[in-house]
């Protein structure tokens, strides 16, 4: 029997609020995806880390949670797929189980199809392919949606890239990208031999390097969904960068703000139209569902360049899920769960996203990652749990009451503070305490920190209480997490 072909959002909404199959999201936390599970019948989160001491009514968190050294997210989620009591609950609630990653690589798809469960992304093996830098620019450049002026060019020494450089017309202040990495850490700011022979290990011997032109500029972050119907587009959000009240990279994202004059109506109308040309591009490459971009605003000419591409959720996807127009329709990724469903629908995308480009359908929330920032190694004896905190007239911070979502926060003297690490963890340079969501904004219009900010930031780390221990007592443990988990 042929199944009735969704035509609007109420029918769609109605389709997920009646859903019979169950729907897990694995990964490190649930951040990503957080309150998904409200708005479809069966979705679960099947996390490595208990962000909730065991609060959360649809969070699954293993407990004997021996392993070998983790490496990757990928590791996570291959320990988890093995695992007997994630086996055992996924096979007591019946039916194909559908999952969805944050990372996941060649293995978990082979892992998942022994639970005979299908991975709702496309495959690692694509995914792998377009998440290269360098072949983003390329991407980008079929698109029509243009680059920070650039060469791509395998890097021998100093010299070589003065020539390259030289050669491209791109100046002596530069910036170096490898292929991959995140969060700042394979990103190099080069003016001199000096600061290149301190990343020269990075450089040379890693194939094609992405070689820019240093601009001025502010970073935005921009995610949609490719369907058969079309590119569905979101909101256009600022990007915190580098603070080093947040994190130890130089050029690492810390955060984003999304609120309705952020840009200007000509920069967003632009970049939701850059968007959508690179998202009908990816549709030609194979890639479909849900990929972000990140944008780069000159900040002398406002002009805006294609930054990179990740194409799958991010750690700005809690922001985009639970903006204004996600209540008011739906969160964009139930328009990656509908494309993957296999259920016939049809949509006009266009209408969808002129309703979505209104300020009307933006808010104004911000969310700010947390990193250990010192060099040093130390074990956790105290840490401050998820929930809802209060900043005071003094501009101390301190815990109100337990939530496991953002909308319990009613004003911007109260925010969503996710924790990460908990007691007897290791915490060292890097590692991640946890995400803090506010009402409003975080920056100023100069794009520094706010005081309020810096408040937040001070009261939640003066929370964390530590004893200090060795880098060599440590040991291998520090590699396990070392890596970026959202």
């Amino acid at each position: 029997m042929a199944r009735k072909k969704l035509k609007n959002i109420s029918e769609i909404r109605r389709f997920f609020h009646r859903n019979e199959t169950p729907i897990y999201f694995i990964s490190a936390t649930n951040f990503n995806l957080l309150g998904l599970d409200e708005w479809v019948r069966h979705f679960k989160y099947i996390s490595y880390i208990d962000c909730y001491d065991g609060r959360h009514p649809n969070v699954l968190v293993p407990t004997d949670k021996e392993h070998v050294e983790f490496q990757s997210i990928e590791d996570i989620n291959n320990f988890l797929l093995q695992h007997k009591d994630v086996i055992d609950s996924i096979n007591s609630r019946g039916g194909k189980p559908k999952f969805v990653f944050l990372m996941f690589d060649e293995e978990t798809e082979r892992l998942a199809k022994e639970l005979d469960a299908e991975v709702w992304f496309p495959k690692a093996k694509l995914r792998n392919r377009v998440d290269n830098k360098i072949e983003t620019v390329r991407i980008g450049d079929k698109a029509g949606v243009p680059s920070v002026p650039n060469v791509l060019s395998e890097i021998k020494n100093w010299d070589h890239l003065c020539k390259v450089a030289a050669k491209a017309k791109l100046g002596d202040d530069l910036v170096l990208q490898s292929a991959f990495g995140d969060s700042g850490h394979t990103t190099f700011f080069i003016q001199s031999a000096k600061d290149f022979h301190r990343h020269e290990h990075d450089i040379v011997g890693q194939g094609e390097i992405k070689v820019m032109k240093r601009i001025s500029c502010r970073g935005s972050a921009i995610e949609a969904c490719s369907t058969k119907n079309g590119t569905i587009v979101g909101p256009l959000m600022t990007e915190l960068v580098g603070f080093k009240e947040l994190t130890p990279y130089r050029g690492g994202w810390c955060g984003n703000e999304i609120f309705p004059t952020a840009f200007s109506p000509a920069l967003r109308r632009k970049a939701r139209k850059m968007t959508f040309k690179f998202g009908e591009q990816l549709r030609k490459e194979g890639y479909r569902g849900y990929f972000e971009l990140d944008f780069l605003v000159e900040e002398k000419s406002d002009n805006l360049y294609l930054g990179e591409l990740n194409p799958r959720i991010t750690g700005a996807s809690s922001m985009t899920n639970h903006a204004a127009f996600a209540h008011a329709d739906a969160p964009l990724f139930l328009f990656h769960l509908l494309e993957f469903s296999g259920q016939p629908f049809n949509l006009d995308v266009e209408e969808l996203n002129k309703r979505w480009a209104d300020p009307d359908m933006i808010d104004s929330w911000s969310q700010m990652v947390i990193k250990h920032t010192e060099d040093s190694v130390d074990i956790l004896t105290d840490a401050p749990e998820t929930g809802i905190y209060k900043l005071l007239e003094d501009g101390s911070v301190v815990y109100d009451r337990f939530d496991y979502h953002r909308r319990a926060v009613e004003s911007e003297n109260e925010a969503f503070f996710l924790r990460i690490l908990k007691p007897g963890d290791y915490r060292y340079e890097g590692a991640d305490l946890g995400i803090l969501v506010t009402r409003g904004r975080t920056m100023t219009k100069g794009f520094k920190l706010t005081q309020r900010s810096r408040q937040w930031i001070d009261g939640i780390k003066s929370a964390f209480a530590a004893t200090p221990i060795s880098q060599s007592t440590a040991g291998p443990v520090l590699s396990e997490p070392a890596f970026k988990l959202l």
